[in-house]
């Protein structure tokens, strides 16, 4: 059914509606945007709340990061950082598909509107002018035929007056002949007016007003159309992430199920025994045998007494109970139980070890450096190396001989520590430096020569300090562009390698076959870490 047909005499109705209708798409963006406020607040308090409980790991010192009830308490705060960024990623397509759209999209319509409106305006004027026309020709019509009724009248009285002279009756006669010339005149103009009308009406009617009323039909029909779409993405825009947000949420599933309560306290014994023996049994102490032992048998003359003798022990039954005082922190960390003492030791090795591979590979890069200068003056002074070259090379004797120093205090821990290997760099005057051959290796238990230059030759775990290993592997759920600066595209069902966590941004760092390495989004891959 078309509003031309059947609402021809309701146009104060259609302009109503339509208005109605503009009114409401405007009340839906509204709502909409108060939804994405809504949706923006709730992603900001969740990346808050997870950065919160996001407790920054103090290094491999913290005790805490090896249980994996830590571990997953981090994960959970990950995936719920995840989480809020698709709540974010709600906002804004609810923003730029809904109401910037819709918004546009009402702009037109308004103007659409506003132009029919216009025309129905123009043609109802049209109409109205042509009325004002013929009504202005039917009056005269009127006037002019009751005139000429009137001398009709005056000259026929005057014709039978036999005191009007012939004069007076001719004069009446034409009088009245031309007024009723001129009433016929406005006679037939009021009869062209109102077929004129008539027409004009009638193409008001039947064709004008139809035309524009359907027009603004269509226009609030596709005004409802559009607005049942915005309805719809209102559903969809959730409905998209969905599948990202339940894996959020089946990675705070699975980093409940990782909890181990077993190694978790087998973690705490590692990390905390002490490596020493349980206390013996208590010896009897016969006190009677001391007092008829001779006084040359006391150093002092006196025999001991029983109080005295118990005195030694009096507290050592209780150590485990009682509040014990804190150690003074030695640099040989021989303030901390035995156990203890061999695992701090050994990390110390390990940490010297790395600051000794990286001096050294700084001063092989130096020495190859001033070799090219000295080869190819125009590159470079060699001079200008000297400086650098002498301030690594203290280095390397400084950590050699701390890394003698460690070595030596944890086979005193009893520890047996890594096998190194080792070769001696010789340095002369131009700080040019000689490697001797693998066999001048020497064992952890050799004291190489301080003044000498000493570096750890690495296992293969530290051979290329700048490629690091993986910590697992990844799946692409889905693919990612990594058009931004330090990201990498990824394929969905691409395989990579992760070499760094997510460190609650986030993102994680991967690296391909082929050596390239960037970062992608965590929610986008499932990710599977070694154990």
């Amino acid at each position: 059914m078309d509003w031309g047909t059947e609402l021809w005499d309701q146009y104060d109705i259609i302009e109503k509606h339509t208005q109605s209708g503009l009114e409401l798409v405007e009340k839906y963006v509204k709502f909409v945007k108060e939804r994405t406020e809504i949706e923006q607040n709730y992603a900001k308090q969740l990346r808050n709340l997870s950065k919160k409980y996001n407790l920054k790991r103090s290094g491999k010192d913290e005790p805490d990061c090896r249980f994996s009830s830590y571990q997953s308490f981090l994960e959970v705060l990950n995936e719920m950082n995840d989480y809020a960024g698709q709540r974010e990623l709600i906002a804004e397509n609810m923003m730029m598909n809904i109401c910037i759209d819709l918004t546009k999209y009402l702009q037109e319509l308004k103007q659409e509107r506003k132009m029919y409106l216009m025309e129905a305006k123009r043609a109802q004027q049209s109409l109205e002018s042509t009325y004002k026309q013929l009504d202005s020709s039917k009056k005269r019509f009127e006037r002019e035929w009751r005139e000429a009724e009137r001398t009709a009248q005056y000259a026929e009285k005057t014709d039978q007056d036999i005191n009007a002279t012939k004069a007076d009756v001719e004069k009446a006669k034409q009088q009245a002949h031309m007024r009723s010339h001129v009433a016929e005149e406005c006679k037939n103009d009021y009869a062209a007016q109102l077929q004129k009308y008539n027409k004009e009406q009638n193409q008001f009617y039947f064709n004008d007003m139809p035309l524009i009323f359907n027009k603004l039909q269509d226009l609030d029909e596709r005004r409802v159309r559009k607005l049942a779409q915005g309805y719809i993405l209102f559903s969809d825009t959730e409905k998209h992430v969905m599948p990202i947000i339940g894996k959020c949420l089946e990675g705070i599933t699975k980093a409940g199920t990782n909890v181990n309560e077993r190694n978790d306290s087998m973690v705490v014994v590692e990390q905390n025994k002490s490596g020493f023996e349980r206390p013996g049994d208590v010896e009897f102490e016969d006190y009677s045998q001391g007092i008829n032992r001779a006084s040359s048998d006391s150093s002092l003359g006196t025999p001991k007494g029983p109080m005295e003798l118990l005195g030694k022990n009096r507290n050592k039954n209780f150590w485990l109970f009682s509040k014990k005082s804190k150690p003074t922190v030695t640099e040989d960390f021989a303030h901390l139980p035995p156990e203890q003492r061999r695992k701090r030791l050994q990390q110390k090795l390990d940490e010297i070890c790395r600051e000794l591979q990286k001096e050294v590979d700084q001063s092989e890069a130096l020495g190859k450096m001033k070799d090219v200068y000295e080869k190819n003056p125009q590159m470079g002074d060699p001079a200008s190396l000297a400086s650098q070259i002498s301030q690594t090379s203290q280095n390397i004797e400084r950590l050699s001989g701390e890394l003698n120093k460690y070595e030596t205090w944890l086979a005193e821990a009893g520890g047996r520590g890594e096998t190194l290997r080792y070769k001696s760099h010789t340095f002369n005057n131009n700080g040019a430096h000689d490697v001797l051959s693998p066999d001048g290796a020497h064992s952890d238990e050799s004291t190489p020569d301080p003044s000498q230059a000493i570096y750890a030759e690495f296992d293969d775990d530290f051979e290329d300090e700048e490629l690091t290993v993986p910590i697992g592997k990844c799946t692409a759920m889905y693919s990612f562009p990594g058009a931004s600066e330090g990201t990498i595209s990824m394929q969905e069902g691409e395989v990579l390698a992760v070499v760094e966590e997510d460190k609650g941004d986030g993102w994680t760092r991967v690296r391909r076959n082929n050596g390239d390495e960037g970062y992608i989004p965590s929610s986008y891959v499932t990710i599977n870490l070694n154990k």
